[in-house]
């Protein structure tokens, strides 16, 4: 008698990219509204602004409004976002960042 045992695996990405998630700030802003995204920001980065590992305590929603950044995951993937994408990097998922060679905008928030 033989038997085979088949199991299933979950794939639990830690980061995700949504390519021309929105067209503008305005897209963005409510985008973030209708998901309960509390409290949106916007920041700068310079071009080549390298921002080191590091993780949050939450669930982290980031749209690109202008140039571009690269993230990284801790298994070394890259993520090159340009304007109007949409990353969303879940909570405790470590990550490293560096902004294009025109700077980026990006708007951000939390839940």
């Amino acid at each position: 008698m033989c038997c085979f045992l088949l199991a299933t695996r979950t794939l639990d990405v830690g980061i995700r990219l949504t390519p021309q998630a929105v067209s503008d700030e305005k897209a963005a802003l409510g985008l973030l509204a209708a998901e309960n995204c509390a409290h949106p920001r916007t920041w700068t980065g310079w071009p080549g602004q390298e921002y080191p590992w590091h993780g949050h305590g939450y669930h982290k929603v980031l749209f690109v409004l202008a140039g571009s950044i690269t993230f990284e995951d801790d298994e070394r993937k890259a993520y090159r976002m340009t304007t109007g994408d949409r990353l969303d990097i879940k909570a405790g998922t470590k990550h490293a960042a560096t902004a294009g060679p025109e700077g980026v905008e990006c708007m951000e928030c939390y839940r």
